[in-house]
């Protein structure tokens, strides 16, 4: 008879997933999936909305990254209306995603990843989470979650909130950015440089720690994709996209977001909700491509501030070619975070950030529109089509946790077939089994527009389909 073990909620995971796992006759992995059960609806409940609603609408899909919809939103409705806004609400919109670079890796690495890099990965499980940080490394589990609080206050003094706020509006802001919260934002970035510094130094030192994670936390060859700046540095807002392949050769370049369906195809599976994403001119699933803070530092030239160039320049080190392993999307996060620090800097250093001239008007010009940013877990993409009214018709989102897809799936069968033997497993293979999500950050809400209530289950399943056991 099958053992039963409900784990419920989920782990340290935005979002409710599954993974099965076939075991063969002879005890070895057979293959092993991670499923999405969650149902999706955004993109149909946006259909005979007006255009401008949808930012505010898209916001909702996400309570962690509501600025990277807004701001892809955003630029898709800038591509319905023809309009180019002025450069003071460009920088104003660059200066938020910031924050939310910053909050929303300070979130995945000190409350979603820490315990397993802290703790470690076989640490039992009563212990294993951010109470237990807390009581074995207080002092930087203080600091995370200052650092967590800095990105937010920074949303909050440009937009007004920290969450779902309606100040990124079509063709702009709403409202100019003053003296008084420029100064407060200043006063911040020595106290966030350090926290961002220290945490990096200590996170290299830890490396030699994780030996098996590295080598097993979807660690093989794949795409990369990313969107660069005219110089080919990080990008986050404002670029074109690029594509590497697994020895770092650019197998596409300065593709315009607008033409990313001559690169990117999506297939489905009836074992998912999520949608599967892939290099269109390779097909499926050969076109297997990943995304996120390990992928953007491998296709780019550099970050192109100071600080993240030296910590960019020792993470490329680390390989003689792109980074495999996405272990080290932890890594990139700090170092993204530092990239955001030193951009906020000279920003708030520019005078025409406080210009009143912070949005362009006009009239739906054209009936489509794509918009594209780089949110902190990957490239996210807003596709919308109206009628001559101004109502969506039609939406496509493709998310950083969809962009992933393929590889989540292929991490967690490799993972399985290192940590686990026979029929049974281990709590610290079960953890593993997580880990590798949990590296990738995904947000399956976010991914596929979530709707109810599944806990995370793993299912051990003979070939011929016989339930083995269910943790």
């Amino acid at each position: 008879m099958a053992k039963t073990i409900t784990i419920e909620p989920i782990s340290r995971i935005e979002g409710h997933g599954m993974i099965t796992i076939v075991v063969e006759d002879d005890g070895s992995i057979g293959d092993a999936r991670f499923h999405v059960t969650q149902f999706r609806g955004f993109e149909k409940l946006c259909e005979g909305r007006p255009y401008y609603e949808m930012v505010s609408i898209t916001e909702r899909i996400c309570g962690i990254c509501p600025v990277s919809h807004a701001l892809a939103s955003s630029k898709a409705c800038d591509s319905i209306l023809g309009v180019h806004p002025p450069e003071t609400a460009v920088m104003l919109r660059r200066l938020l995603n910031c924050g939310e670079f910053i909050q929303s890796h300070a979130l995945s690495f000190f409350y979603l990843s820490s315990p397993d890099l802290l703790l470690g990965m076989d640490t039992d499980p009563e212990k294993r989470n951010i109470v237990g940080v807390i009581e074995a490394y207080p002092e930087l589990a203080r600091s995370g979650i200052r650092l967590r609080k800095i990105g937010q206050q920074v949303i909050e003094l440009l937009s007004g909130k920290r969450i779902h706020a309606a100040w990124v509006v079509p063709g702009g802001v709403n409202a100019p950015f003053t003296a008084e919260h420029r100064d407060t934002i200043r006063q911040m970035i020595p106290e966030a440089l350090e926290i961002t510094t220290h945490t990096l130094t200590m996170f290299k030192k830890s490396l030699e720690n994780f030996r098996e994670e590295i080598q097993t936390f979807a660690n093989f060859p794949t795409l990369f994709m990313g969107m660069v700046d005219k110089d080919g540095n990080l990008e986050h807002v404002d670029g074109r996209l690029r594509i590497i392949d697994a020895k770092g050769n650019i197998i596409a370049d300065t593709v315009d977001p607008a033409d990313y369906q001559q690169i990117i195809a999506e297939e489905v599976e009836q074992w998912s909700y999520l949608k599967f994403p892939y290099y269109k001119p390779m097909g499926y699933p050969a076109g297997i491509y990943r995304v996120g803070p390990a992928a953007r530092l491998n296709v780019c030239n550099g970050c192109g501030t100071p600080l993240a160039d030296e910590e960019w320049a020792e993470f490329r080190a680390l390989e003689r070619g792109p980074v495999m392993s996405s272990f080290f999307n932890h890594y990139a996060r700090l170092i993204e975070i530092l990239f955001c620090i030193e951009t906020m800097q000279k920003l708030l250093d520019d005078p025409a950030l406080l210009s009143p001239r912070i949005r362009a008007y006009a009239q739906p010009n054209f009936l489509e529109g794509i918009g594209c940013v780089e949110a902190p877990r990957g490239t996210l993409l807003h596709h919308y089509q109206v009628d001559e009214n101004g109502l969506m018709t039609w939406a496509n989102l493709i998310v950083a946790t969809g962009h992933n897809n393929l590889a989540m799936n292929r991490g967690v069968l490799q993972v399985a077939k290192r940590f686990i033997t026979g029929t049974e497993v281990s709590e610290g293979a079960l953890n593993r089994l997580e880990a590798v999500i949990r590296a990738f950050d995904p947000c399956l809400s976010c991914s596929t527009h979530a709707l109810g209530g599944m806990p995370f289950t793993i299912s051990f399943r003979k070939r011929d389909g016989t339930l083995l056991q269910t943790l």
